[in-house]
């Protein structure tokens, strides 16, 4: 572990945040000289981010909370493009109106993360489509491509690992690092932005605006990656079986946040204490050398109120012990509607568990069935034939679904 003097790279450091940096000692001596301005940048590619995009977002928390000034960009811009990083084909291209529909679903996590205002420390909200899409193409070529190298392009992991495997890229995508490396020297020039941050896959993209702004003859610039969050076993975290951990509420309920880390392996309690809560350090070492089961509800509980607020995470906890403790129905478990014509008419349950989000498809709720992983109300189904009715509503006018011990979603009459 490094030694640092300023708070900010303290405490990214001991919390385990930092992978890279590209000049560790000039960039704690600018934060121990005074406030700087550092950003991460958000693409537009989907309705809400994920549990991976909430690290960069709790590295622009501490660096607020430690006295700096922190950017979220919104790419705007760079989402027409698309990252070509890692990725084994071309994004699929997105029309600007589905851009800002995503923009829109991803607004609403920011503010609970930072401080927004007008303040000299409030948070920035910024969109490169402010000067991307204004720029004349002949004049940026001359103004900034010129000082690209195609050479050292091609050299950066996140490229060459796609051409070795003989997979195309195309000339689209090949722009993007341009117009990221653009991008950080926007910021520098119009608020003083001296740091860009991101996962460690974004480390050539990010190193190419540092080095834009050195050959421009603009400010030094710094940039910061975070390692790649896998679990003990290996998984890369941010998956579960139905798909993304994603931060808006109506795609990822705060319930099944909750019990996402609940069900965190032991051997990751505290890494993802140090990481997704802001628990004092002194407090987590406490925590973590207590009885594992309360460790990780803890766990689970600040985690999720950073992203859903106390009041979610902690009607979550309550759900959780009523379901699993008493084993009684809990009316704010996740659920679906349904009218009582359908009902009425029966649902058949391989259809019921793909309605409740509990199998993407009828071939993995038949699979449920089989390895006697699905319940209705308790009770193991035991034929993949078998409908529901009336007669499964309990006196609660719900039907309880459940795959395994805690994942549990409730089939609801819907009101007139």
């Amino acid at each position: 572990m490094a030694t640092y003097k300023s708070e900010f790279l303290q405490t990214l450091d001991q919390r385990g945040f930092i992978h890279q940096l590209s000049d560790p000692e000039g960039l704690d001596a600018l934060c121990v000289k005074g406030p700087i301005v550092g950003y991460v940048g958000y693409d537009a590619t989907a309705t809400s981010l994920h549990i991976g995009n909430l690290i960069s977002l709790t590295m622009l928390h501490w660096l607020q909370e430690t006295g700096h000034k922190p950017i979220t960009l919104m790419g705007g811009g760079t989402s027409m493009v698309g990252d070509p990083s890692f990725r084994n084909s071309q994004r699929s291209m997105l029309t600007p109106a589905q851009i800002e529909n995503n923009i829109a679903g991803i607004k609403r996590i920011f503010e609970r993360i930072l401080s927004y205002g007008d303040g000299d420390g409030s948070a920035l909200m910024i969109n490169n489509a402010d000067w991307l899409l204004k720029l004349n193409y002949i004049d940026f070529l001359r103004d900034v491509g010129r000082h690209f190298s195609v050479n050292r392009m091609l050299a950066f992991d996140s490229v060459k690992l796609r051409l070795d495997r003989e997979q195309s890229l195309s000339f689209l995508e090949f722009n993007y690092m341009i117009m990221q490396g653009y991008d950080f020297v926007e910021l520098n020039r119009r608020h003083g932005c001296v740091l860009q941050m991101g996962g460690s896959d974004q480390w050539g993209n990010i190193i190419n605006g540092v080095d834009l702004s050195h050959r421009m003859g603009g400010d030094q610039l710094y940039a910061l990656t975070t390692p790649l969050l896998t679990t003990a076993s290996g998984q890369k975290m941010g998956k579960t079986a139905d798909g993304a951990v994603w931060l808006n509420g109506d795609l990822f309920s705060p319930y099944d946040f909750w019990q996402y880390f609940r069900n965190t392996e032991d051997a990751d309690v505290e890494k993802f204490l140090k990481i997704f809560t802001r628990l004092p350090l002194d407090e987590i070492a406490r925590i973590k050398d207590a009885e594992i089961n309360e460790a990780k509800k803890i766990l689970a509980t600040e985690a999720c109120a950073i992203v859903h607020g106390r009041a979610a995470a902690e009607q979550a906890q309550e759900t959780a012990r009523i379901t699993f403790e008493q084993g009684a129905i809990d009316l704010s478990l996740p659920s679906v509607e349904i009218s009582r014509t359908e009902l009425n008419a029966g649902i058949g349950i391989l259809a019921a568990c793909v309605r409740a989000g509990l199998a993407a498809s009828n071939g993995e709720a038949r699979r449920h069935v089989k390895s006697g992983a699905l319940r209705v109300n308790d009770k193991p189904v035991t034929n993949e034939r078998a409908s529901l009715g009336e007669n499964d509503l309990l006196p609660e006018g719900v039907i309880k679904l459940s795959v395994g011990k805690k994942r549990h979603v409730l089939l609801k009459l819907k009101t007139l």
